[in-house]
């Protein structure tokens, strides 16, 4: 999370800092229409870096996923520069539109401008004459953008929409590098800030075409087929177990992958509940009925069907040097700790963890299946970890202070945590409080793709 932070405050200082350098002269001069002008420009180009940088992240780059702690920090960033893009963007809006209606009411009087002389550069000058109409385009654009934008942000919009609506971004943000290619100051384009505007626009535009495709992680995409199902309606989840062909690169425990078995709802991703199995390439899938796609798959899916798999993604890896590891899983965040303990029950005489680690697993839930939390328990004995379980009805709710006393060396370990994102929330600042260095070893997936 804190790279994430440190990446978007990055980004708007650095591109600020680039802007005040290309216009020294920008707030120095008395007027209020000097003023809106510097405005209209400044947060024109915060808009399109913070819209340019999300367009990128939205093709699933490889590179920086390890360096952010996981695609699923990478798609916190994501969202963010979506915020941060529509906030600026009404703000531009504003400073562009509002001083007309104050014109219009009477409250401003336009400024007299006098001739202008004849532009040399055939470029500048080509640029120029396009100005009318890329002011109306851009405007009907930024009204797409900020509705389709607003539309992923309202959990309660349905993910099949979602997933068909918010690919129509690509097409806006298209229309708006044409608006700031042609309306940003022509001379700014020979200094830094051109310099670094041009490579993410063009970078943006790239990204957009292939959204527009639909080959989003083309390359890490498989077609697998369905081995079994198995449903478990205590704690309303599906178990799917899909056979990958040889082209799966393999994954590990912890990591995740978009499976799409309807093209008309999109791909969804999954925590992957297995381990792998070079010999036997197989990957499991456990979901939780908490939507219409997840609720409708029990009758949706069947033996033998086709799906797409892509990924692995996500660096929730249990990796450090810790000898102690607590993990917490809140009812379906049960699920990477399920792949772990299969995975170390393979390994068994050949470990690829720290000699003589000891885990404690807590898993938290309101639901209870017998049948599911015996096999749970079968993973965790064959995995050597301990494991306490917790029904709210009947035991209360898991708080820092229960997992505290039933780990007195908790200040050696490293705390793994997956589940809903307020009891991940709560249960940071818990140990926050009590001096545990959370930072450094409280790792927790942010899974929410939107």
């Amino acid at each position: 999370m804190r790279h994430i932070k440190l990446i978007l405050l990055g980004i708007l200082v650095l591109m600020t800092g680039l802007w005040l350098a290309a216009e020294p002269a920008a707030f120095q001069s008395s007027g209020f229409f000097v003023v809106r002008g510097a405005a209209v420009q400044y947060t024109g180009v915060i808009a399109m870096v913070a819209m340019s940088v999300a367009m990128m992240l939205a093709l699933r780059p490889r590179w920086p996923e390890r360096w952010m702690g996981g695609l699923d920090k990478m798609y916190r960033l994501h969202k963010w520069l979506g915020v941060t893009a529509l906030v600026v963007a009404v703000v531009h809006w504003l400073w562009a539109q509002g001083p007309k209606w104050a014109v219009g009411w009477g409250l401003l009087e336009r400024p007299v401008r006098g001739a202008r002389p004849p532009i040399a550069n055939p470029v500048e000058a080509l640029l120029s004459g396009l100005r009318g109409t890329a002011e109306g385009v851009g405007e009907w654009a930024f009204y797409a953008a900020v509705l389709l934008i607003a539309l992923a942000l309202i959990r309660a919009f349905p993910y099949r929409l979602f997933y068909k609506t918010h690919r129509l971004l690509a097409v806006a943000y298209l229309v708006l590098v044409f608006h700031t290619v042609v309306l940003l100051n022509f001379r700014d384009w020979v200094t830094p800030l051109g310099w670094v505007m041009a490579p993410l626009l063009a970078g943006g535009t790239v990204a957009a075409i292939i959204v527009l495709l639909r080959r989003v992680g083309a390359g890490r995409q498989v077609k697998g087929r369905i081995a079994a199902l198995d449903y478990y309606p205590g704690v309303k989840a599906l178990e799917t177990v899909i056979d990958l062909p040889s082209g799966w690169p393999g994954h590990r425990p912890g990591q995740f992958a978009f499976a799409m078995s309807d093209a008309s709802e999109g791909a969804h991703p999954y925590t992957i509940a297995s381990g792998w199995h070079a010999e036997r390439p197989q990957i499991t899938f456990i979901t939780k009925d908490l939507g219409d796609h997840t609720r409708r798959l029990k009758e949706k899916l069947s033996v033998g069907q086709q799906v797409r798999i892509e990924g692995p993604y996500g660096c929730f890896t249990f990796d450090d040097d810790c000898r102690r590891q607590i993990w917490v899983g809140g009812g379906i965040g049960i699920t990477p700790f399920i792949a772990r303990m299969k995975h170390m029950a393979l390994r068994g005489e050949s470990p690829d963890w720290p000699q003589g680690q000891s885990i404690d697993l807590f898993h938290a839930t309101g639901d209870v299946d017998e049948t599911a939390l015996a096999k749970l328990a079968e993973d965790a004995a064959a995995a050597d970890v301990r494991l306490h379980v917790l029904v709210s009805g009947r035991d209360g709710h898991l708080t820092g202070e229960r997992i505290r006393e039933a780990v007195p060396q908790w200040r050696a370990a490293s705390i793994w945590f997956c589940g809903p994102a307020g009891f991940g929330a709560a249960l940071r600042r818990d140990f926050a409080a009590s001096g545990f260095p959370v930072y450094q070893r409280f790792h927790q997936e942010l899974f929410e793709m939107r």
